[in-house]
């Protein structure tokens, strides 16, 4: 997952300063998340650790939704990006269902009740899965948009 995030930082880091941002949080995400992989299924994995994952994660998923994707959105109506538009129509669905299991695993922590070892290890399991599905549904719409508008910027000139 690290170097997948690494891949799409080198391909478009260039591209907005927000997606860079946004790439560079994704990156601390998975660090967060690798800590946390570590640690389960020990005894119980540090409270702050499940806290620091959880702010980034917070951060990240509303990043994506409230900056990136508008932008994201406005560049390809800006742009005309009808193929672009429809792209997103067919993703945000999917990625909105993975952003309600992450912000379920948020809110289940912010209860201040904890997870046992095994749930945790598991619950880390599926959220990693989604969370690796959701990069490639993202990498996808920013390079179907970046790829399209960076021609059509280019050919204007």
């Amino acid at each position: 997952m690290l170097e997948s995030c690494q891949n799409a930082q080198e391909r478009w880091g260039g591209v907005h300063l927000l997606i860079d941002r946004w790439l560079q949080e994704r990156h601390e995400l998975v660090k967060a998340f690798a800590v946390l992989n570590e640690a389960t299924p020990a005894p119980a994995a540090n409270a702050a650790d499940v806290q620091r994952f959880c702010e980034i994660l917070v951060d990240y998923v509303s990043a994506g939704h409230f900056e990136v994707y508008e932008q994201l959105t406005n560049e390809a109506k800006a742009f005309g990006d009808e193929r672009g538009l429809e792209l997103a129509k067919q993703i945000y669905p999917r990625i909105e269902a993975i952003t309600e299991v992450a912000l379920a695993f948020n809110d289940h922590c912010d209860t201040g009740t904890s997870f046992d070892s095994a749930t945790l290890h598991a619950e880390l399991k599926r959220l990693g899965q989604l969370l690796h599905e959701r990069f490639e549904l993202e990498d996808c719409l920013i390079e179907v948009l970046h790829n399209a508008h960076q021609q059509q910027a280019v050919a204007a000139v």
